[in-house]
């Protein structure tokens, strides 16, 4: 394997890792990012709903922004716009600063995982063998960095800003030095613009992007992989405490216990689809998964219940990349559209999945709720044949040479 393709590798895991942590410290922070700014309770829902569909927004422009320039410049220039707009919320002094800065971070967000997933996904081919899990394991790991800081800040009661401003002095410089090594890997199956509309138009999509028709499937995963990821972030705490009845510091934990089940199952995913494909760790996950949320609706007690949020850690972590992966396979002279296109039922799914719980959980139980994202997660075996690895199959003695034509990095881009 090439010093190029080594470099890239390192570089775009960190901007995993520092997505990672700049996510956990918004996220965590939101009550007091709610008392700084004086947002009601009423209103909160609108902020936060904000994000996720501006980020859909900023992934469809990607797909356009991606025909003309790189993605490796569209990660260069997004990341660091993602830092400094939660700088600018944990800084700003009124509710229209709050808007704004949630505003370019929701844009930025979106730019910032479609480009990453591009590039993972094309760094993938280039190696012949799956490597995306571990991009996604090292998200996990910045997911625990940052919410360990978050913890920090809350505990010691500091200002938003002091808590966010270190982070952001130590991650974007180290982001754009980073930035040098990303790689833009030339598609194999032609390497120019005219191959990959040649073959999209092959794949149903008639030179226009990839065949919506064919990418549903994985769409849909990726929509009710969120659905189950949401639940579990938003939910957790609140079921262990006022189901189980569990005490309020125990009620924090089934979270932790779930990110890092996450990072822990996404660091030896790779292993698995090598091992045994990526039909197989699907299947695989989906079904732990399920009985991951089984576990939690039945549980007679706290200890119960956080043996199935540590088995839902373990069941989802291995879709939502494994999903960018077929993405890619599935269409090799469009991925980065498909990408683009797939990263936004990520944020339907984030969208989806907290009302959806809530609402259920008040009309009819929190118990039964949890039954919800458990068939929903369970779909997913039905679609397992769109994970199939062929023709680029790895894992299972039938990885490809170590060797590929990279084309340029990012250099100079």
């Amino acid at each position: 394997m090439t010093d190029v393709l080594r470099r890239g590798r390192a570089s775009l895991a960190f901007s995993f890792f520092a997505q990672g942590v700049a996510f956990a410290l918004l996220v965590t922070r939101i009550p007091a990012i709610q008392d700084r700014y004086g947002v009601s309770d009423a209103l909160l829902p609108a902020f936060l709903a904000a994000v996720p569909v501006l980020a859909g927004v900023g992934s469809v422009s990607t797909e356009q922004l991606v025909k003309r320039i790189p993605p490796s410049r569209v990660l260069r220039w997004a990341q660091p716009v993602v830092l400094l707009a939660l700088l600018g919320v944990g800084a700003g002094d009124s509710m229209v600063e709050l808007g704004v800065s949630l505003a370019a971070f929701g844009l930025a967000v979106g730019a910032l995982d479609a480009s990453m997933n591009m590039l993972g996904v094309s760094l993938q081919r280039a190696y012949g063998r799956s490597i995306m899990l571990s991009f996604h394991a090292v998200f996990s790991l910045g997911g625990i960095v940052g919410a360990s800081l978050a913890w920090v800040g809350a505990h010691w009661h500091l200002a938003l800003w002091v808590s966010y401003l270190p982070v952001v002095l130590v991650l974007l410089p180290a982001a754009l030095v980073g930035s040098r090594w990303y790689v833009d890997t030339r598609d194999q199956e032609d390497g120019s613009g005219a191959g990959a509309g040649a073959a999209d138009e092959k794949a149903g999509g008639g030179g226009q992007g990839p065949a919506f028709k064919l990418l549903l499937p994985l769409c849909l995963v990726m929509c009710f992989a969120y659905i189950g990821d949401s639940t579990v972030s938003n939910w957790s705490a609140k079921y262990l405490k006022d189901v189980l009845g569990s005490s309020e510091q125990l009620a924090t934990v089934p979270y932790n216990v779930y990110m890092v089940t996450t990072l822990v199952g996404r660091a030896i995913g790779d292993l698995g689809v090598r091992r045994f494909g990526a039909v197989a760790v699907v299947r695989c996950g989906a079904l732990v998964a399920a009985v991951g949320f089984a576990v939690v609706a039945v549980a007679p007690g706290a200890w119960v219940g956080m043996l199935g949020f540590t088995l839902l850690g373990l069941g989802l972590c291995v879709l939502v990349p494994q999903t960018f992966a077929a993405a890619g396979r599935l269409f090799p002279g469009a991925s980065d559209a498909a990408v683009a296109r797939l990263n936004v039922f990520n944020y339907v799914g984030f969208l989806v999945g907290s009302p959806l719980v809530g609402a259920l959980g008040d009309l009819w139980s929190y118990r039964g709720a949890m039954l919800v994202p458990m068939v929903l997660v369970l779909v997913t075996l039905v679609y397992a044949r769109s994970f199939e690895t062929q023709p680029d199959r790895y894992g299972g003695g039938h990885e490809r040479p170590r060797t590929a034509d990279v084309g340029r990095g990012s250099n100079g881009l």
